[in-house]
């Protein structure tokens, strides 16, 4: 006598195989998300790959609180793809490594576009002001050169400036002629564009 199968026996055996499925869709899924995420890290290295970072400074700081000193590091970041895009970003933290990763996030989030002329230069001059800090930017002849200084020169070379003249006619603070270098390039405007805010042409404009 061979023993038959009975109902109870046959459910439970089908009840249990769809049980399995959901353990397999949960591999199907964590493999499709592994991808993904692989594909969506290679468009941000290629997105973040235009992108250089230079760090002018790094800053040993303490914050007095309730129990004593507490020390850490400050780090003046100057992020900028060399295609008219530059950012001076401040970023504090316990280690340098945080705080250059925080100065990174921070210069990203303070962009300036600046309008570049065939041949990488400036279109007027401009003087910006931060603080105590006075920088002048006048626009060079083709093959004359970054000819800058300090903080100042690492914001024009990241944006993407090779030829031009700057001079810093106020304080030596590395933070302060950064920011009033951003300041001054953040005034640039081109030719077209102011004849075009003055509702003139530009004839009118270089009479």
């Amino acid at each position: 006598m061979t023993d038959t199968p009975t109902k109870k026996e046959t459910q439970s055996k089908n009840d249990n195989v769809p049980g399995a499925m959901p353990g397999e869709q949960k591999k199907n899924n964590r493999n499709n998300d592994r991808k993904r995420n692989r594909r969506g890290d290679s468009k941000n290295l290629d997105r973040d790959s235009d992108w250089q970072e230079r760090v002018v400074q790094i800053r040993r700081v303490s914050k007095t609180v309730k129990g004593g000193k507490k020390m850490s590091f400050r780090a003046i970041v100057v992020v900028g793809n060399e295609k008219g895009q530059v950012g001076v970003g401040v970023g504090k933290a316990g280690d340098v490594i945080g705080a250059v990763r925080k100065g990174v996030s921070d210069g990203k989030k303070n962009l300036v576009r600046v309008p570049l002329t065939p041949n990488n230069s400036i279109p007027t001059l401009s003087i910006g002001r931060d603080g105590a800090a006075n920088v002048l930017i006048r626009p060079a002849a083709p093959g004359t050169g970054v000819i800058a200084g300090g903080s100042i020169r690492t914001v024009l070379e990241l944006a993407g400036i090779k030829n031009v003249l700057a001079k810093r006619l106020g304080s030596k603070t590395p933070l302060n002629n950064a920011r009033a270098a951003m300041v001054a390039l953040s005034q640039l405007r081109t030719h077209k564009s102011a004849s075009r805010e003055r509702g003139i042409s530009l004839e009118q404009l270089y009479s």
